[in-house]
């Protein structure tokens, strides 16, 4: 693949992981005037792009590689088998505060969604 095609290629990857993280961000926010959000996309997606952009110039062998995609539904796979050790964490952590905690039952009770809003 040429460089132009590679760098169009880049920047679409790059586009989707903006409206992704985009998504992710201001989503549960539930509005664009979330300035954490925007700061959090900058110090992340800057870096990014400039890396890639150096990497393009200087280097653009690594973009092409086959391992580097593999990589991702590895990691994906990875994270979801993470999942079920967080939810036993979060329950015992649950416990040990209702136990410790002084008005953490009723805490409980008022707060229904305490890690993902509206899930769980």
């Amino acid at each position: 693949m040429d460089k132009n095609g590679l760098f169009l290629q880049a920047i679409g990857k790059f586009l989707l992981g903006v409206i992704v993280i985009g998504l992710l961000l201001f989503l549960p926010a539930g509005s664009l005037q979330y300035w954490q959000g925007w700061l959090m996309m900058g110090i992340l997606l800057v870096p990014m792009f400039c890396a890639g952009l150096v990497m393009l110039a200087k280097n653009p062998e690594p973009l092409l590689a086959m391992p580097l995609v593999l990589a991702s539904p590895l990691s994906f796979l990875i994270m979801l088998l993470y999942i079920p050790l967080i939810a036993k964490r979060i329950k015992n952590e649950e416990e040990v505060l209702e136990k410790g905690l002084e008005g953490y039952k009723e805490y409980k009770q008022k707060v229904k969604y305490k890690v993902i809003p509206f899930i769980w």
